[in-house]
């Protein structure tokens, strides 16, 4: 996996809407999807989903970072060393020491 980088852009999501159950069952449907016929409309909710899941990609590897910089933080009576939270995220030990590196300067108050 890629090191993190830090984007100053954000991408506004679009809105994953949750399906109902027992169409989720259907390995077919995807968000309704299957059921857009005219193609431009199909492209654009398909790009607009597409955009969603990578900025919400983004985020959760932001927050993972986080969590495994306050994890590791040394003022914890009960901090983990990189090679625990490797083990717990099932990340490299190389791999835990830059996203604690990450989560340390994503939680640092950034100077203007």
């Amino acid at each position: 996996m890629a090191e993190p980088e830090r984007t100053e852009r954000r991408l506004r999501p679009a809105p994953l809407l949750f399906e109902p159950s027992e169409v989720v069952a259907d390995p077919e449907h995807f968000f309704d999807l299957e059921s857009i016929e005219d193609p431009r409309e199909l492209l654009a909710r398909a790009t607009e989903l597409t955009l969603a899941f990578r900025a919400a990609q983004e985020r959760a590897v932001e927050f993972q970072a986080v969590a495994a910089a306050q994890l590791a933080d040394p003022r914890r009576f009960d901090r983990m060393s990189p090679a625990a939270i490797a083990e717990r995220a099932e990340w490299t030990e190389d791999y835990a020491r830059k996203m604690i590196e990450f989560g340390e300067s994503l939680q640092r108050p950034e100077t203007p």
